[in-house]
């Protein structure tokens, strides 16, 4: 049904299916099934059909062999969705594995950085003096001269803890079809990482 057309009853329909979806996958847990079929939920635009009940069902539905997969423009707009901040948190804490595409979006940004930790950078800080014994003021060139004079020049080498990606790579140096993952392979976390991703209808074409 389209949302375009049909916002509000889409919404609803698209709601109580989705509730409807994770209800019979937890049964799967009260039934205490042991061969399971892995099953997979995934919804586009999530932010139009999340709930709060949904921080629930992420949490246990691993167990229950469900993949769950969902996208959304920003975390903002699951907070505009369903109003509470400890919610969308909790939501978003039982999403393990992630790709953060390019976003203005300050509370995304910030929730990535968060999660990614900081490191200690390298910075530089240079600093040039001027010393003369004698100066004299040249009325005839409007200005001060020096006789003696000489210049002195440090560079000083310290550590600053900062974000490992800062607020520019992720709202100017991310291309179209870039992402940063935040991925696990079930068993660790593994660093975080730019990926060029392919979409589908030019993949043919693309040089490996």
């Amino acid at each position: 049904m389209n949302i375009a057309e049909y916002k509000n009853l889409s919404k609803i329909i698209a709601t109580y299916l989705k509730l409807d979806f994770q209800t019979e996958i937890m049964q799967r847990l009260a039934h205490q099934q042991t061969d399971l079929r892995k099953i997979a939920f995934i919804s586009d635009e999530f932010h139009e059909y999340i709930t709060a009940s949904d921080a629930e069902f992420f949490a246990q539905s691993r167990e229950a062999k469900c993949i769950n997969i969902v996208a959304t423009q920003s975390y903002t707009s699951f907070l505009n969705a369903i109003h509470n901040e400890h919610t969308v948190k909790a939501i978003i804490q039982n999403l393990i594995n992630k790709f953060w595409f390019r976003t203005d979006d300050i509370v995304t940004i910030e929730d990535a950085q968060k999660q990614i930790g900081k490191e200690a950078k390298i910075k530089y800080s240079t600093s040039i003096s001027e010393g003369a014994k004698e100066t004299n003021y040249s009325y005839l060139l409007n200005r001060f001269q020096s006789q003696n004079a000489n210049l002195s020049e440090s560079i000083n080498q310290y550590e600053q803890i900062e974000y490992v990606y800062d607020t520019n790579f992720f709202s100017q140096k991310l291309e179209t079809f870039e992402c940063l993952a935040f991925l696990s392979d079930g068993y660790k976390i593994i660093p975080p990482i730019k990926l060029k991703l392919i979409p589908h209808f030019i993949q043919d074409n693309y040089r490996f």
